[in-house]
């Protein structure tokens, strides 16, 4: 895991450096930024602190931790989430080192947000379970994707009442917690190429990311573009042509400024897919309103 600084002009410097005994699967940046936790494929959950600099092991799995994400409320120590592919979901206080609760999944995570009192753990066979986090252990709803394909991503909306999650089918789901705004969910088509007649290609949707600001939301696809879309007005904000390769991973950062996109092989199409013209690359995009300001109706 690779930490950099964003210099005012937009370059980069490398600032740190800690690793996995095995593939990282998953990162995050407390909101503090002085800490980074992640988890990997050796079934370890390690932190990063920033101020000393050093590297401590957080949490343990039976198999690889998928998801990783900081749980923080205002006025309590922050707490670490983990999903994994050994079926559970565990919270970790950074203070001891056995988790202070667990909870089994109905199958292995495979996508994970949290923006407080808000967790979503997306698994396997499509099933969705969201969580309150003022009762941490029992979901406050167990449910199906609205989505018929494999889940890649799920993302918490900024107001803390939905998520969006997106599929490997080129579609995007926008779900509301609350039954009584039930009627307001709804899925949408996207990152399709629909050039030839009778005959589309169709892409994933690798990643979603809300914006801090406006609550607006963009996706980031292997057909190597990203877009910025509006959920309230059921309307793509913008469109940014192809970026060379896959897109992977993709974020906002603190006052919605600039956006980062990740180009990489998501392994799509298998090994043979595995070229070497695609270079693991981060990128940054400055965000304008037009990007991701909601258009006036």
């Amino acid at each position: 895991v690779r930490i950099w600084e964003i210099q005012n002009n937009g370059t980069s410097v490398g600032k740190a450096a800690f690793s996995h005994q095995a593939p990282a699967l998953c990162c995050v940046w407390s909101k503090d930024g002085t800490k980074v936790a992640s988890g990997g494929a050796d079934k370890a959950g390690r932190m990063f602190d920033i101020s000393t600099g050093q590297t401590t092991q957080i949490a343990q799995h039976d198999a690889p931790i998928r998801c990783i994400k900081f749980v923080e409320a205002e006025n309590t120590p922050p707490i670490v989430a983990t999903a994994g592919w050994d079926k559970m979901l565990k919270y970790w206080d950074l203070r001891q080192q056995a988790p202070i609760a667990s909870v089994t999944l109905p199958e292995r995570a495979y996508a994970m947000d949290c923006n407080h009192p808000l967790l979503v753990v997306a698994t396997a066979e499509r099933k969705i379970l969201i969580f309150d986090m003022n009762n941490p252990t029992t979901p406050f709803e167990t449910t199906e994707s609205p989505l018929k394909w494999q889940t890649r991503t799920v993302s918490c909306f900024a107001k803390k009442d939905g998520y969006s999650i997106g599929s490997i089918e080129g579609r995007v789901g926008i779900q509301y917690v609350d039954p009584k705004l039930k009627e307001k969910c709804f899925s949408f088509k996207c990152h399709r190429d629909t050039t030839l007649p009778m005959e589309a290609m169709v892409y994933s949707v690798n990643s979603i990311t809300h914006h801090p600001v406006y609550g607006t939301f963009a996706t980031g696809s292997n057909d190597g573009t990203f877009m910025f879309w509006d959920k309230d007005a059921r309307q793509k904000l913008k469109s940014h042509p192809n970026v060379g390769g896959p897109i992977v991973s993709t974020a906002f950062n603190g006052d919605g400024k600039l956006f980062a996109y990740a180009i990489g092989y998501d392994w799509a199409q298998g090994y043979k897919g595995n070229l070497s013209t695609i270079k693991n690359t981060i990128m940054l995009h400055a965000v304008t309103d037009e990007d991701v300001k909601p258009k006036q109706k």
